[in-house]
């Protein structure tokens, strides 16, 4: 799963700044691999990462790695851009529901951002786009082209 490559002079927008509790997920994306958490007791993932299962922070969690696969729940077109994003517009802000159950907010690439393109139910998959060398972004693009 290769992303658009460019250098950090040339990106310019905003960057995640991963912490102890994100770190492991921007780890993934660097390697192109979608990385969630569950619990291990009975296995529910959820996101954003956290050290703690959501609702019983006594069950025990663990990092795995998620198929990358989803279904587009929602989004919106944006044709006005803040700085940075000029070069973007129009693009979707979307929710994909992962397989795996979580929902992620993201941007869905490689297809026209227009209604007619974006259905919502469409399935997706996971991309990553290298911002710099230590930070590569999901995002997804329809199954299939």
């Amino acid at each position: 799963m290769k992303g658009q490559e460019t250098t950090l002079a040339e990106y310019r927008k905003p960057l995640p700044k991963p912490t102890p509790e994100t770190q492991e997920f921007w780890d993934g994306c660097k390697r192109g691999e979608l990385r969630l958490q569950r619990s291990k007791q009975t296995g529910k993932a959820y996101f954003p990462p956290r050290p703690f299962f959501p609702g019983d922070p006594e069950q025990e969690v663990e990092w795995f790695t998620a198929s990358g696969n989803g279904t587009l729940h929602s989004y919106v077109i944006n044709h006005r851009p803040p700085p940075g994003f000029e070069d973007d517009a129009p693009y979707a802000i979307a929710v994909v529901e992962l397989d795996e159950g979580p929902r992620m907010m993201t941007n869905i690439v490689e297809c026209e951002q227009t209604p007619e393109a974006l259905k919502l139910g469409m399935k997706v998959e996971v991309t990553f786009e290298k911002a710099t060398d230590e930070i590569s972004l999901p995002k997804f693009r329809p199954v299939g082209g």
